[in-house]
């Protein structure tokens, strides 16, 4: 069909991009942005789960490890959210709730999807998401949600990284690379986020597009809670 086509034809100009043109750090961790060659957390989602999903799995795993080399806080247990590579600097250190989340769920889709012969990457990325995940716990408010700065509780009260977390914990569960004892939390959030949808089915409170600066809400909330959802049925057939 002319459709599947175009699709086909969008995906082979899409990897070809990502594996051959997009700008690269001396040791290839691709740029989040064309005019600077800045790493933003952001990117650990945006690639890799694509990239492992199109057979290149090594190279989703180099990516993922990359930006975490520069954004990872071993401390905290958090990603900060930007560096710029030429300066060698942070252009924001903060952790930043929703990073953290994209992060997660990356984690989350790339280790399901890594071959059987990656048995040891998938490993270490089992191990990279359960800090993630634990990190972030840390700072799990009692009604279910998190600040936008997950570690600032002078920044606002955020819902979509209850969301991202908890889609990660439910595919966790299913895939059995997580333990039982994460399910409580993560319906605890779950049930945060709907109690923060409207009566049109808006996704309120969330890290607000376009700016990203106060609540509002944004499409990455509206498909992370159908993400959520979709992770949270599949988790409950799989009890069946």
């Amino acid at each position: 069909m002319k459709n599947d086509s175009e699709l086909l034809n969008g995906h082979k100009k899409m990897l070809h991009y990502l594996m051959q043109e997009a700008p690269r750090t001396e040791d290839n961790i691709i740029h989040h942005t064309l005019n600077a060659p800045e790493i933003w957390v952001d990117s650990i989602y945006m690639a890799p789960p694509y990239l492992s999903v199109a057979g290149e799995h090594a190279e989703a795993v180099k990516q993922i490890k990359g930006i975490r080399k520069y954004l990872w806080n071993e401390k905290h247990k958090l990603f900060s959210h930007r560096w710029h590579a030429g300066k060698n600097e942070f252009i924001n250190e903060k952790f930043w709730g929703v990073g953290n989340g994209w992060a997660i769920a990356s984690y989350a889709r790339v280790i399901d999807s890594l071959p059987p012969a990656m048995k040891k990457e998938r490993e270490q990325l089992v191990s990279y998401a359960k800090e993630n995940i634990d990190g972030c716990l840390k700072y799990l408010r009692p009604d279910g949600l998190f600040h936008n700065i997950v570690n600032d509780t002078n920044s606002f009260v955020e819902t979509n990284l209850s969301q991202m977390i908890a889609y990660g914990i439910f595919r966790g569960l299913t895939s059995g690379w997580l333990e039982s004892c994460y399910l409580e939390k993560a319906e605890k959030m779950r049930n945060a986020a709907h109690a923060k949808v409207d009566e049109p089915g808006f996704v309120q409170g969330a890290c607000g597009a376009p700016w990203f600066k106060s609540p509002g809400r944004a499409t990455e909330s509206q498909a992370f809670f159908l993400l959520m959802e979709a992770a949270f049925d599949k988790l409950n057939n799989a009890r069946l």
